[in-house]
């Protein structure tokens, strides 16, 4: 991880001339070999394709993508790479050849077995790692612990690097019978973004290939790794039994420093760090066990000093386990006592029914613990809370901060044909049926909250899912379409063309996968509307936003762009933004642009952060820097309804 001396130094000396750039460049390889894997992978290709939709294709396509990948990225960067890769292709043609005959051996081994799942976001096949028990028969009853590894930060795990060490290199903690998930993380993004996204996918793919005790789910992690942990652990504490941290970052302005450095963030960006910072929302930590390590001598052990003052704010203590003179690895002795304490939180398990559940969050992407979800907020990127008692007997206390809409679980159930439930909602006494009213519903309208049948809204609102900013829209499946028309001008038309090409490419760059195109004219096609629709072009060049245009927030025409009293000349500027599809209001639309964490955020994975907000207007004269889109003439967040405020959009 960025600022580990020790790991740099390694880098540095290992291959001198890569610098931070991820995926980092690699070496020559032999013609000879360049050749055999062409060979090879072409031939591979031909297995796969002859095996159909066999379920367990992607067991097989991650060996090819592996290495077609290494050789089309300039991905291989030791000799052992080039080895490694010969070895994966034979991999692959043997678990082909063994699907043709009907046999697949590897779902039952025990010890390091790689895996692939297809990605409902683009696609791509992702592949991932277990560390299957010795004593693990498919055929016995019987559930088993699951813990989850994110690795630490590597800008040269290519997918060649990752399946080799999955292979061959055991888990850093080996509970008995236990499995141990090792997600790729889609690379090397601190389990941000689609990185998030992957753990959660793996994870779904393990649980139908093994028996899982879903109560008995641990997640560690070391470095950026250990940075995943404390996002993932703070943001879902209600679905793991622990978490245990090692190292990492909890936040982006303290751990970079960064007032102290020029260019000074945007106002936009401050409010879009709350989409991964940790220590405002340590309250959630509350619902899980946590226990964190740190090497005394580490800098990173700033991640664990920082969230256990926030956890004292909370009133609440921290399990921090130091290992003494110890740097950026776990120290003998520490190690040990960490695994005891997750072993003891694992044994013990997650309560899914706790009586009392905690949530804090600043976006509705993040809007769920245990049996309470939030539905609704009064505004987004300020501090929402939840505490929510279960007091026996159908009756609740419910106390909030922020929130406009919310849905209790039952905890309990109940014979009663007709019981009735008491809800203590912020003071306010509510009684209902327990029965017509499962789960419950409760919106707020001014300052008195009433039970509700149903959330849905009747006007356009931003919901879990649905609330952005423009990132989040590649969190969830997406299609880029193509403009096919002329645009309006030659320097929209360059400009678009320059930029959706630059997204398709640091979109597997980034993350390891391929985005589904489609030209603007295909869109009609049923699929298409089942997913977030990246549109590039313009009213002139794109039909899609031709068809559209007189329904989104911002006007656009060959006379210029019009926010509300502001307006900027079109053939000099371009509108960004994300907003629900008019087509489909479930979905968004995000017009010219893909995700904006910028090549910035090679330097450090606390930089891998959201750069633009729900829309901007972009100079179009201006390049796009490696720190932000220097060029943002105004930006801002749409209302809580997808209106223009006054409040939420600036000049830069």
């Amino acid at each position: 991880m960025h600022g580990v001396i020790l790991w740099i130094l390694f880098i540095l000396l290992a291959l001198p001339s890569l610098g931070a750039k991820a995926p980092a460049p690699g070496i020559a390889i032999p013609n000879k070999d360049r050749a055999s894997f062409n060979q090879g992978a072409k031939a591979l290709k031909a297995k796969i394709d002859a095996l159909g939709n066999h379920s367990l294709l992607p067991d097989v396509i991650i060996f090819h993508n592996a290495v077609r990948y290494a050789l089309d990225d300039d991905m291989f960067y030791k000799k052992e790479d080039v080895k490694s890769a010969h070895k994966l292709l034979e991999l692959g043609h043997a678990r082909a050849d063994q699907l043709k005959k009907g046999k697949h051996p590897w779902i039952t081994a025990t010890g390091l077995v790689v895996r692939g799942y297809r990605s409902a976001i683009d696609d791509s096949v992702i592949p991932y790692g277990v560390d299957i028990p010795q004593n693990f028969n498919p055929n016995r009853r019987g559930q088993l612990r699951l813990d989850i590894w994110l690795h630490g930060r590597n800008n040269i795990l290519s997918e060649v690097r990752f399946l080799t060490e999955r292979l061959k290199r055991p888990s850093q903690f080996r509970p008995p019978n236990t499995i141990v998930l090792h997600p790729y993380g889609r690379f090397c993004n601190a389990y941000k973004f689609a990185g998030e996204v992957d753990v959660f996918e793996s994870f779904e793919h393990l649980k139908t290939q093994y028996p899982i005790d879903h109560l008995r789910i641990s997640m560690r992690g070391f470095s950026m790794g250990g940075a995943g942990v404390w996002h993932l652990g703070a943001h879902y504490a209600g679905q793991w039994a622990a978490v245990s941290p090692g190292a990492g970052f909890v936040d982006t302005a303290i751990y970079q420093n960064i007032f102290t450095k020029e260019p000074k963030p945007t106002w936009w960006e401050q409010k879009l760090w709350k989409l991964y910072d940790c220590p405002p929302i340590a309250a959630n930590f509350a619902n899980t066990t946590t226990i964190a390590y740190s090497g005394e001598i580490d800098k990173q052990k700033q991640a664990a000093d920082l969230m256990a003052s926030a956890f004292r704010k909370e009133g609440m203590d921290m399990i921090h386990i130091i290992g003494l003179k110890t740097g950026h690895k776990y120290e003998p002795k520490a190690k040990i006592e960490v695994a005891k304490q997750v072993d003891v939180a694992a044994a013990k398990g997650q309560e899914p029914f706790a009586k009392t559940v905690q949530l804090t969050t600043y976006s509705l992407r993040n809007n769920h613990m245990k049996w309470l979800s939030v539905y609704g907020l009064q505004e987004h990127w300020k501090e929402a809370r939840v505490k929510a008692e279960y007091l026996g007997d159908q009756k609740y206390r419910v106390t909030t901060k922020n929130v406009t809409a919310l849905i209790l679980g039952r905890p309990e159930s109940t014979t009663q044909e007709n019981s009735m439930c008491r809800v203590e909602l912020d003071g306010q006494r509510i009684s209902l049926e327990a029965k017509r009213y499962a789960p419950l519903k409760f919106r707020r309208t001014g300052n008195r909250w009433e039970a509700a049948l149903d959330l849905a809204q009747n006007s356009l609102a931003k919901t879990p899912g649905l609330q952005g900013p423009i990132d989040d829209a590649f969190l969830d499946r997406f299609i880029m379409v193509r403009p096919t028309g002329k645009p309006m001008n030659a320097a929209i038309g360059k400009w678009v063309q320059k930029e959706m090409e630059h997204a398709i490419t640091e979109w597997h760059r980034q993350f390891r996968g391929n985005a589904i195109l489609m030209d603007d004219e295909e869109v009609q096609h049923p699929d298409a509307m089942k997913a977030n629709l990246i549109l590039w072009g313009d009213p002139h060049s794109n039909s899609y936003i031709a068809k559209i245009a007189d329904k989104l927030p911002v006007q656009w025409n060959e006379k210029g762009i019009r926010l509300k009293d502001k307006s900027w000349p079109s053939d000099k500027f371009v509108p960004v933004l994300v907003c629900p599809n008019p087509f489909n209001l479930k979905k968004y639309i995000v017009l010219n642009s893909g995700f904006t964490f910028s090549e910035f955020g090679h330097m450090s994975n606390s930089m891998q952060n959201a750069k633009l907000p729900d829309y901007a207007v972009l100079d179009m004269s201006v390049p796009i820097t490696e720190r932000f889109p220097k060029g943002v003439a105004h930006a801002g967040f749409f209302g809580e309804r997808w209106e223009l405020t006054e409040t939420e959009g600036k000049d830069k």
